[in-house]
């Protein structure tokens, strides 16, 4: 009886010693791991784990050290950030879990993605009490990876390159002036300054506008007279108006002479304190900045006179070199330049292009909508304008477009051969790196495209691929794009995020998956489902919806 009494103790003792030297395993139900499912953000899977350790599970001796580890389907595992837990008896820093109690935790990880949706979280452990290895089963806490952000990668195929824009106006403002100045006290004019250069210039220009009503358009003629500011104002008043009818009179006669109809707008100014005032700072007068501050704190005409005169050392230079210019008339033709039409760049770039300028060429190009007949019109334009960068930017712009990235590189190279400044080629290295997921690199070639056309909608891209969505959304203002469209979905606008998918100008099959998104997350399960099935047709996007949870939530 007693033999059997020392068994069992015996028995006892050793069950009680196994049970203290072993860690058991740990099930799901001890961890809580946010978001579940996983979702993308700037090409990172991250994650946050609340974990638990039982009562009784942390042997005083024990250390366990917990892994992440997510894996994907396409066979690729990507460890995270690790963290260790250690017993009440253990001497070290890591984190005491009680025996008796147990214990919570928090752990933060990140891994990157590896262009699959399909993706299961683990962890594993690392674990020993003292200095013997124990192991710890592994445990699957979370299931799949939600990559609609990461979908900007399919995007950026249709996102347009920065365009180096023409300078081509068809109408342009122009004006052509002439000046004929007075005596000191007269109003007529006198034969030397009717033969100034000036005055012949504005002569002949009224003659060419008239003979080339097809190229030349006239607005009007503006006459404005002026008298010096020294003197009365009343005699001052009367000679600027003398002067005017003189100069009108003038006009009217070489106008008539011509057989031309024109408006012709007159006005005068009886003291030019304004001249006066531009002139005197253009001046090297010693005494300037004292002319200047008299100006500024007089405005009572006489007095300004006066308190000036007082300056007897300055009065001379200004009644010598001031005053006599502002005793004139300005006589201005305002016309227009009218250059070539659409249909005759278009007419004559077929014709022979040799006879456009490269802003005609360029906007030639601009006009067509298919991209081998702009590509035709920029190498016509390389070929005619060899040495401006923007021909064969613009080429990079057709290559990128294709999807053929080397050649576009090939072609911004030479662009930046003419000119290394070039924005445009700046922000299209950007959109280049983008394309290989080199994220600093795009970021620092876009950061040097300061004023590049089409700028906003390559920053768009930029922070749409970093994950700055609201960013990207103020960049994307009054652009109808996927890139667009993406970044309104990703920043729940889905208002806006309609919108801009209805007047996406070449839909897709990444238009049409991007529309199954959207209205499956807005309830409208039908629509999503005819969306879906039109852009599954697409070979990328039958592998990717079959694993895609956005579109089973």
């Amino acid at each position: 009886m007693q033999n059997k009494h020392l068994f069992l103790l015996s028995a006892a003792a050793m069950m009680l010693f196994a049970s203290c030297s072993k860690l058991g395993p740990l099930s799901a139900d001890n961890f809580n791991v946010t978001p579940n499912p996983l979702e993308t953000q700037a090409g990172t899977v991250p994650a946050t784990i609340n974990g638990h350790f039982p009562e009784k599970y942390m042997k005083r001796k024990a250390v366990v050290t917990v892994m992440p580890e997510l894996r994907y389907s396409n066979g690729t595992i990507v460890k995270g950030n690790s963290a260790t837990f250690q017993g009440e008896k253990v001497m070290g820093n890591d984190q005491t879990i009680s025996y008796r109690l147990g214990g919570n935790y928090t752990m933060k990880t990140n891994f990157k993605y590896a262009d699959d949706n399909k993706a299961d979280m683990y962890l594993t452990f690392l674990a020993r009490i003292g200095n013997k290895q124990m192991k710890v089963p592994e445990v699957k806490v979370a299931e799949g990876v939600i990559a609609t952000s990461e979908l900007y990668k399919k995007t950026l195929t249709t996102a347009q390159a920065a365009i180096a824009p023409d300078a081509y106006q068809r109408i342009n403002k122009q004006k052509q002036e002439a000046n004929i100045k007075f005596l000191i006290q007269q109003a007529n004019l006198r034969k030397s300054e009717l033969a100034n250069n000036s005055v012949q210039e504005f002569v002949k220009m009224l003659q060419k506008i008239n003979a080339d009503r097809e190229g030349l358009n006239l607005d009007n003629v503006e006459v404005s007279a002026y008298a010096s500011p020294d003197g009365g104002f009343s005699i001052n008043d009367r000679l600027a108006a003398e002067r005017q009818k003189n100069s009108e009179q003038y006009v009217n006669k070489e106008l008539k002479r011509i057989q031309m109809k024109a408006n012709v707008d007159a006005k005068y100014t009886a003291q030019d304190w304004e001249g006066f005032q531009e002139l005197v700072k253009a001046s090297d007068i010693q005494d300037k900045d004292v002319i200047l501050r008299v100006l500024s704190m007089y405005k009572d005409p006489e007095e300004r006179e006066q308190q000036i005169k007082n300056i007897s050392s300055a009065f001379r230079e200004l009644a010598d070199g001031i005053l006599p210019q502002l005793r004139r008339a300005r006589l201005t033709i305002n016309y227009e330049t009218v250059g070539r039409s659409d249909d005759q760049i278009l007419a004559q770039i077929k014709d022979d292009a040799t006879k456009l300028s490269i802003e005609e060429l360029l906007y030639g190009a601009a006009l067509k909508e298919n991209l081998n007949e702009k590509e035709d019109i920029y190498k016509l334009a390389a070929e005619v304008y060899p040495n401006d960068a923007r021909a064969y930017n613009n080429l990079a712009t057709i290559q990128y477009a294709r999807g053929n990235y080397d050649a576009a590189k090939q072609y911004i190279q030479k662009a930046q051969s003419l000119s290394a400044n070039l924005p445009e080629a700046q922000a299209n290295l950007g959109m280049l790196a983008l394309q290989s997921g080199d994220l600093s690199t795009a970021e620092r070639y876009i950061a040097a495209a300061t004023g590049a056309n089409g700028l906003n909608e390559v920053l768009g891209n930029l922070h749409l691929a970093q994950g700055n969505f609201a960013q990207a959304e103020q960049d994307f203002s009054e652009i109808y794009s996927n890139s667009a469209a993406l970044a309104q979905i990703l920043n729940k606008n889905y208002a806006s995020a309609a919108v801009t998918l209805k007047y996406v100008k070449n839909p897709d099959a990444t238009t049409e998956y991007l529309k199954a998104i959207l209205y499956n997350r807005m309830g409208n399960k039908d629509d999503s489902k005819e969306a879906l099935n039109k852009a599954v047709k697409d070979a990328f996007y039958a592998k990717y919806a079959a694993n895609d949870l956005e579109l089973k939530r």
